[in-house]
């Protein structure tokens, strides 16, 4: 009697491709803490050290979607899906409110403020299209069977 193993389920392409986004986002997060650094009021050694603990942190609980478990997902989904994104738009959304220009913005802003600008930009849209594609069919499908 011969017993075979079961294979796993290969990680479906849109988890593949969330995954990848997800470590986009906290790359683009990381550089722009590091963008930071050439303000005129630059973060503290302990504000960076504890940025990158969470990036860290968060950069385990991303890799961890390869599990298929949805607990995994659902976190990843609130905490920088949610509670990320808003951080990341609450300051430039407060300025708008404020009567803040888009174009006086760019005007005004020197090189490293467009450059993290720039991150921000590309953090915002990883982060939104790697929660579009952990939810999608195929995703889903995947992670209920987890």
């Amino acid at each position: 009697m011969t017993t075979t193993a079961a294979r796993p389920v290969p990680v479906p392409e849109p988890v593949r491709l969330s995954l990848l986004l997800w470590l986009i986002a906290i790359a683009a997060g990381a550089a722009e803490a590091l963008v930071h650094l050439l303000l005129p009021v630059p973060p503290t050694p302990a504000q960076l050290g504890a940025r990158f603990a969470i990036y860290a942190v968060l950069t385990v609980l991303v890799l961890s979607l390869r599990t298929g478990r949805n607990a995994v997902r659902w976190a990843v989904a609130v905490l920088l899906g949610g509670f990320g994104t808003v951080s990341l738009v609450v300051e430039p959304v407060s300025s708008l409110l404020a009567g803040g220009s888009p174009g006086a913005f760019l005007a005004a802003a020197d090189v490293p403020t467009l450059l993290g600008a720039g991150l921000r930009v590309v953090h915002v849209v990883a982060v939104l299209a790697a929660l579009v594609l952990m939810f999608r069919p195929a995703a889903n499908a995947w992670f209920r069977r987890g």
